[in-house]
C-alpha cells in the first residue's frame, strides 16, 4: 500500500463480508478465505479519528500562511493503530472518489490519500523518497534532496493529495543529526502542501519525538489520539464487551472476561484470537469457538505475556 496503485486496490477493494441471512452455504475454501481475511472492527479510537481527520480537513483546507494542524496516533504495540489510519484513510479515498469521479478514459482523476511508511534509520532523502516511490515520481542516486522535495510537492499538488498518512512515526529520532534532518522535512512538507498529515507510532510521547524545540513545534500542531488497550469497565460501560458483540450474538460475549484476559484488552491480539480459532474451528470439523479451543491458540509473545492464567471450560 506503499504505492498509489497498491492503495487503489486496497482502499476499492470490498472488505470480506458475511454471508447473507438465506445464502446458499459457502464452500470450505470460502470461509477459510473469509477468516484469513483481516476485517477492521470499529474500534472507539477509530471512530475518534474519522471525527477528528474530517474536522482538521475542513479547518485546514484554505489555511495559507502557516502548517495545517495534523493528528498523531499512538498506543503500544497490537493496538490497532495502523488499523485505525488505514480504515480512515479509505473512508476519504471513497469519499473523496464519489464527489470526483474520474473522466472517461481517465484511470484515477485524483490522489486524494498518501500513505508513507517512515523507513528505519530514516535520513530525510531516504524518507522523501518513500514519498516520491508513493506516486511514482523517478529519481536517482545523482538528485539532491532538495530536488526530489520539489518534485514531490509539484506532484502532490498536482495531484490534489487532501490526507497524507505517516506510519512507524516512532523510527523518527530528532536527537541525531540525520532524524533532526528528517523531522524538519516533514515540518517543511507541512507547510508547502495543502494536506492534513496523520502519524502514527508506538507510544510516541515517550520517544523522542516531543523533546527539544522541534517536539514542541510537533506537539504546538498535533492532536494526540491515544489507541491503547481497550477496559473491561470505563465507568458504566464495557468496551471490551461492546466490540465481542459485534460477533454472532450469544457466542463470544459470554466470553468477554476470559477474553479481556487472554488480549489484555489489545485489539490486534484479540483479532489474531478469534480469527485462528474459526480456522482451527473449520479445519479440525467441531465447528465451534469455545474457552477449551480458544486455550489452544498461541499469540503473540506481547499478549502470552501479559494474560492472566488460562481458565478451561467445565
Amino acid at each position: 500500500m506503499t504505492t498509489w496503485q497498491g492503495w487503489h486496490r486496497f482502499a476499492t477493494t470490498d472488505p470480506p463480508a458475511p454471508p447473507q441471512p438465506g445464502a446458499p452455504a459457502r464452500s470450505r475454501d470460502e470461509r477459510l478465505t473469509y477468516h484469513s481475511a483481516f476485517v477492521t472492527i470499529r474500534t472507539p479510537a477509530i471512530s475518534t479519528l474519522a471525527t477528528q481527520v474530517r474536522t482538521l480537513m475542513i479547518l485546514g483546507r484554505h489555511q495559507q500562511a502557516t502548517a495545517r494542524p495534523s493528528l498523531i496516533v499512538t498506543g503500544p504495540a497490537a493496538a490497532g493503530k495502523t488499523t485505525a489510519l488505514l480504515h480512515v484513510g479509505r473512508a476519504c479515498h471513497l469519499a473523496h472518489t464519489r464527489k470526483n469521479p474520474a473522466p472517461p478514459g481517465s484511470a484515477h482523476a485524483a490522489v486524494p490519500v498518501a500513505y508513507v511508511l517512515v523507513p528505519p534509520g530514516a535520513t530525510a532523502k531516504t524518507l522523501i523518497t518513500e514519498f516520491a516511490r508513493y506516486v511514482g515520481v523517478p529519481t536517482t542516486t545523482r538528485m539532491t534532496q532538495t530536488q526530489i522535495t520539489d518534485a514531490v510537492c509539484h506532484t502532490y499538488s498536482q495531484a490534489g493529495v487532501q490526507l497524507v498518512l505517516i506510519d512507524e512515526i516512532h523510527r523518527l529520532n530528532p536527537r541525531t543529526t540525520t532524524g533532526a534532518q528528517a523531522a524538519d522535512l516533514l515540518k517543511d512538507l507541512t507547510e508547502r502542501l495543502r494536506a492534513t498529515f496523520v502519524y502514527a507510532g508506538i507510544d510516541v510521547t515517550d520517544t523522542p519525538l516531543f523533546s527539544g524545540t522541534r517536539g514542541a513545534q510537533l506537539a504546538g500542531r498535533a492532536t494526540l489520539i491515544t489507541c491503547g488497550p481497550l477496559p473491561a469497565r470505563h465507568g458504566t460501560r464495557e468496551p471490551f464487551r461492546d466490540v465481542i458483540t459485534h460477533h454472532k450474538t450469544g457466542t463470544l460475549p459470554r466470553h468477554t472476561t476470559y477474553l479481556h484476559q487472554r488480549t489484555a484488552g489489545r485489539i490486534g491480539s484479540l483479532t489474531r484470537l478469534i480469527r485462528q480459532a474459526a480456522i482451527t474451528a473449520i479445519c479440525d470439523g467441531t465447528e465451534r469457538i469455545t474457552k477449551t479451543s480458544l486455550d489452544t491458540i498461541r499469540l503473540d509473545h506481547l499478549a502470552e505475556t501479559h494474560h492472566h492464567p488460562r481458565t478451561r471450560d467445565r
